[in-house]
């Protein structure tokens, strides 16, 4: 995590920043009124950060905090914390404010924000709870821009086909895709609570035929089996694993079908007898 000194830019940005109806707060302070620049004083500005004024290099980062929020609001919804995501886009700002070619004709701006969105792509890869691959991670965010363009364009959510015909991908890969990119929920996340008992993930996706009793059961089980002789067992195998005849044992054994249907009696019975 990147924190920032705080007389670099104290008037701008602390470690409280939130995301309140689509917009960012600043410890109370509407992002509207963050200081702006116009092309001339970005000009004179990057003139004078070339030579080495840091006091100059503090303004630029000020007055294009915006581009910061504009870029990290892309990123809302997605279960990121947005006081991380504005501090890592004012990593991407400052580095593009340091290697800016003022000589080029391209405006900062159409520098500067691929600069933000590559240094919080980096951020969110390689601090994700889940390691997941580069490529996997690149492909959700071509769907994740897909859905937006297609919602944009429609006015309503887009289907995994549409997504997938968009970006001319498997609909398989769109789906593995965007669950890469799902933050992993606790299971003792609370999602209910009335005042009483709290119901947590686990109480909703409870393992309701692998349960304590099945297992004791099963322990049970296995002990009895284990009382049994090495032929019991076989026949036991046989006839519930394999399916097969009382007749097709006995040939199979070399025994005949009465000791057959004797042994799986007496085999029966002592299970039960020991369960």
């Amino acid at each position: 995590m990147f924190l920032f000194r705080k007389e670099k830019i104290e008037t701008s940005m602390t470690r409280e920043a939130i995301f309140i109806l689509g917009k960012v707060e600043l410890c109370g302070v509407n992002t509207s009124k963050l200081p702006t620049l116009s092309a001339a004083e970005m000009d004179a500005l990057f003139l004078r950060v070339k030579s080495g004024d840091e006091q100059a290099r503090e303004r630029l980062v000020e007055g294009n905090l915006r581009l910061v929020l504009s870029v990290i609001q892309r990123f809302a919804g997605r279960g990121e914390n947005a006081d991380d995501l504005f501090q890592v886009g004012c990593v991407g700002l400052i580095k593009a404010i340091d290697n800016f070619d003022v000589n080029q004709n391209v405006r900062f701006s159409t520098y500067g924000v691929p600069m933000i969105i590559g240094e919080i792509r980096r951020y969110l890869r390689d601090n994700s709870a889940i390691r997941v691959s580069r490529s996997m991670r690149d492909t959700a965010y071509r769907v994740l821009q897909a859905r937006e363009k297609l919602q944009r364009e429609s006015q309503r959510e887009p289907t995994v086909e549409q997504i997938a015909s968009e970006l001319d991908i498997p609909r398989e890969e769109v789906v593995m895709a965007m669950d890469a990119v799902v933050d992993p929920v606790s299971l003792s996340e609370p999602v209910y609570s009335d005042g009483g008992d709290t119901v947590t993930v686990m109480d909703q996706v409870r393992d309701t035929k692998n349960t304590d009793e099945d297992w004791l059961e099963h322990i049970a089980l296995k002990d009895a089996m284990a009382r049994l002789t090495a032929r019991e067992r076989r026949i036991l195998a046989l006839r519930f694993s394999d399916g097969k005849t009382q007749m097709e044992v006995s040939d199979e054994i070399g025994i005949s079908q009465a000791q057959v249907s004797r042994l799986e009696k007496n085999a029966i019975k002592a299970i039960k007898k020991q369960i």
